[in-house]
């Protein structure tokens, strides 16, 4: 028998053994699993939705879109200066409304000279604000009861609020979550709404 001189090489077959395909398939079952949880827990505690007109200006813009956490105020009330989303005396036939928490349950709201007092005090708020040239139905004093929030648009002189008489203070049944992350514009990218 002839023996070869010099250097050889021999190639293996690459064979799939068992335990790579293994590895594999663990792969793409945990991130189905991954995909399918992260699905359920956007969908059950968060919900997307858009803005509808100017009210909320310079906060959110008309159009823009948001997601909402629905889960929150199960567990805990709105505070004060939270946006929260919400179908006015709970008409389901409405779109949602997006506006500003500024009453409280059990306090009194009015609006005196275009700024809000809460229980005979000023509520200290942004001097971005513009004074309300319209009191509405907070001309005089509203006590707002255990479940009820007083709630306000940011673009004070073009929003339909907690002022109008057929929106009127906003109680908690009808709160769907509080809004905290907005979709970016154009010039803006997307972020947490304060």
């Amino acid at each position: 028998m002839a023996r070869r001189k010099g250097l050889t090489f021999y190639q293996k077959k690459n064979k799939l053994n068992s335990r790579l395909l293994k590895d594999i398939m663990e792969m793409i079952v945990g991130g189905v699993v991954a995909v399918f949880l992260a699905f359920v827990i956007v969908f059950s505690i968060g919900m997307c939705t858009s803005v509808i007109g100017d009210s909320m200006e310079p906060t959110l813009y008309n159009g823009q879109r948001i997601l909402m956490n629905r889960i929150m105020y199960r567990l805990s009330t709105p505070k004060r200066g939270d946006v929260i989303v919400f179908l006015p005396n709970g008409n389901q036939n409405s779109h949602y409304y997006v506006k500003r928490v500024v009453g409280l349950p059990g306090e009194t709201i009015q609006i005196k000279e275009g700024r809000v007092y809460i229980d005979g005090i000023l509520l200290e708020e942004s001097e971005e604000l513009d004074k309300m040239i319209d009191a509405g139905i907070a001309q005089n004093e509203l006590e707002l009861a255990v479940d009820e929030f007083f709630v306000l648009g940011d673009n004070r002189n073009s929003s339909e609020d907690s002022r109008s008489g057929n929106i009127g203070a906003v109680n908690k049944d009808t709160i769907i979550g509080k809004a905290w992350f907005h979709m970016g514009t154009e010039d803006e990218g997307m972020g947490l709404i304060e």
